[in-house]
């Protein structure tokens, strides 16, 4: 009887010709009310003679069954696969799918931008530690001891080290144009983009935050030369033909005269629109060099004179690109930089310089 079912059961594996026919053939042979099951169940019967002999048969039988489906299913889905891969083929020249890799970063992409201006207008770019001593941070830059920069609420210093000298971290990017003014001699024409450190914390101050500068130092720099290497910036920067702009008497230690500047601006369905309306709003602060900073320096204030002027990368960015918050800058939000971010193929950039 067992060699008669293992031969039928045989036959029906080996002529299934799909997935389910061969299921059905397992539950025939194995499931509950299978014809294996049946014959097991039927051992309980038998004497203990009998059972000794008929049960490795069965156990055996069950085995070879199940092997034998295992292998007819191997085989279908074999074939079912080259089947599939004989059906469906890819045209390997046609080209790749783009797909999104990483955001640049707003301040990337705004100091890019502020880089290609400014390398139109003969630029370099100039960097320094964000360590600073007193010196280089400070006392250069005309800023006197009881100045409130100065003071532990606006400035982190660092502790003493082995001469009792408490560095700080730079409050600004003017020291690299001391540190410029100290090692090279004019004609000067830098930008100092980078990191600066202040202890403070809202919507639109971080304890961390970016800062751009530029100096300028020759024998017959004036005002005139200022304002007009200001209004040329800000337009490419901005994307128009022309902004207007005012300077407001002002006070910066480095800098005398100094005034911090406004361009003129509209809202339009709350967004700000720069270069058109009559409304103002404060982007920067600038002056030509204090003579004290240039003597601290070596240079002599009575040949030479030179311009100063300083921005928020950070706040440059909120402007142009529609951010209100500063600190989700430095928070990692994926999400936040998928939203404000840029695609690196795709990211708007001022390739026409100052010829718009």
């Amino acid at each position: 009887m067992s060699e008669q079912l293992e031969h039928s059961l045989l036959a029906d594996i080996e002529q299934a010709a799909s997935p389910d026919a061969l299921e059905a053939v397992r539950v025939k042979a194995l499931g509950k009310k299978g014809l294996v099951t049946q014959e097991m169940k039927q051992l309980g019967a038998m004497t203990p003679e009998q059972r000794k002999e008929a049960g490795p048969a069965l156990n055996q039988l069950k085995t070879r069954i199940m092997d034998a489906i295992a292998l007819k299913k191997a085989a279908l889905e074999a074939a079912a696969l080259d089947q599939r891969l004989a059906q469906e083929r890819q045209d390997m020249t046609l080209p790749v799918s783009p797909r999104r890799q990483g955001r640049i970063h707003p301040i990337t992409q705004v100091l890019d931008e502020l880089s290609e201006v400014f390398a139109d207008l003969g630029f370099a770019v100039a960097e320094g530690p964000h360590i600073e001593d007193d010196f280089h941070n400070f006392t250069a830059l005309n800023i006197p001891e009881h100045h409130p920069a100065r003071q532990m609420h606006d400035t982190f210093y660092l502790r003493p080290d082995a001469n009792g000298e408490r560095k700080v971290l730079r409050t600004h990017t003017s020291p690299v144009q001391i540190r410029t003014m100290l090692n090279e001699k004019p004609p000067l024409r830098i930008i100092a983009p980078g990191r600066t450190f202040r202890s403070d914390s809202d919507a639109t101050h971080t304890p961390m935050f970016h800062q751009v500068e530029g100096l300028v130092v020759d024998r017959n720099t004036h005002m005139g030369h200022l304002k007009g290497c200001l209004e040329a910036w800000l337009s490419a920067f901005f994307e128009v033909d022309r902004v207007r702009m005012r300077f407001r008497p002002s006070y910066f230690p480095f800098t005398e005269p100094s005034a911090e500047v406004d361009i003129n601006c509209a809202w339009r369905d709350g967004a700000l629109v720069v270069g058109e309306g009559d409304d103002w709003l404060e982007v920067l602060g600038c002056g030509m060099v204090n003579p004290r900073v240039l003597s601290a320096c070596g240079l002599d204030p009575d040949e030479f004179q030179g311009f100063a002027f300083g921005a928020g990368l950070d706040r440059l960015a909120m402007l142009k690109y529609g951010m209100t918050d500063l600190r989700p800058f430095f928070e990692g939000d994926v999400r936040w930089l998928d939203h404000y971010g840029f695609a690196p193929l795709e990211v708007p950039t001022l390739a026409g310089g100052l010829s718009k």
